[in-house]
């Protein structure tokens, strides 16, 4: 009797074992294939944030391209002597000088307000540029010389395809004769694209297609600068004083948690903080690399 009632025991015990071992396993394989769709919902949202990231740069780089590009007029200009003196560079008649030439290259064109139209094909700063050049090398008085100047920013529109040809002239900014000199000018071989250096090295300018990043490359160069200097070593002291030396106490506790809520503030609260405490109490210069320095400083101190 005894041992009939082991052996059931024994079977018994061994059922509830395989019952367990079966649920156990079905236990795991559940969650390997909740790990596995979890894995695969991470991958596919990585996917989706790479593809959109890399749409939005190529839509970026294609928009922008062309601003790299610039059209430029290549023309002989006579530098007359009578215009541009020697003893006087600086106050030469470069426009005069410039128009003279670039006339020459469309010589139907008789009548005042067409020269007018014609002289706007031009970069309105092609004349300075002009005067910078013979002042930087006044021995090119009395010479001709290859100039090349950019063309006026809705030529270079058109150029680049941006301003339509086939679009009712009231509705373009390129008029039907400026269309027919520039179609003379590329045909002659005046015209040519050129890479715009302009864009990189040339500051503000209120004739837009001399603007460039330079100054504003230059300020945020100095402002991450200042930032740097500032939050460095301030930062890193600071967070080895709290983590190693300062004392456990409510006034660390304290600071922490202030550090903790600095994070969360806003970035355009920090831009009215250096506002009112840097420019309006300190008097320090507006629009200065130093301030937005100090101001990136206090936002990436936390």
């Amino acid at each position: 009797m005894t041992e009939i009632i082991e052996e059931s025991f024994v079977s018994e015990t061994r059922t509830a074992t395989r019952s367990g071992d079966k649920a156990a396993a079905t236990h795991r394989r559940r969650r390997h294939a909740a790990n596995t769709r979890l894995k695969l919902y991470g991958l596919g949202a990585i996917g989706i944030a790479v593809t959109l990231l890399a749409i939005l740069f190529g839509s970026l780089i294609h928009a922008g391209a062309g601003a790299f590009l610039q059209t430029h007029a290549t023309f002989p200009i006579l530098i007359d002597s009578s215009k541009a003196s020697r003893d006087d560079v600086a106050n030469g008649s470069y426009r005069s000088i410039l128009r003279d030439s670039f006339f020459a290259l469309v010589p139907e064109v008789t009548s005042p307000k067409d020269k007018r139209a014609l002289a706007d094909v031009l970069s309105s700063g092609a004349q300075y540029q002009l005067r910078d050049m013979i002042v930087a090398n006044p021995d090119l008085i009395g010479q001709t010389i290859i100039f090349s100047t950019p063309l006026a920013d809705p030529i270079d529109q058109f150029h680049k395809g941006t301003v339509f040809r086939d679009t009712p002239e009231e509705r373009r900014i390129v008029s039907d004769k400026e269309i027919a000199w520039y179609d003379k000018l590329k045909s002659a071989g005046y015209i040519e694209s050129k890479f715009n250096w302009a864009l990189l090295f040339s500051a503000d300018s209120r004739f837009p297609e001399l603007a460039g990043l330079a100054g504003a490359l230059t300020g945020s160069f100095y402002a991450l600068l200042v930032c740097f200097l500032i939050s460095f070593p301030a930062g890193i002291a600071a967070a080895i004083y709290l983590e190693e030396f300062a004392p456990k106490n409510r006034w660390t506790d304290i600071i922490e948690v202030n550090i903790n809520n600095l994070a969360a503030v806003p970035s355009v609260v920090f831009g009215l903080l250096g506002l009112a405490v840097f420019i309006q109490f300190f008097g320090l210069p507006r629009s200065a690399p130093q301030v937005g320095g100090m101001v990136l400083s206090l936002m990436t101190l936390p």
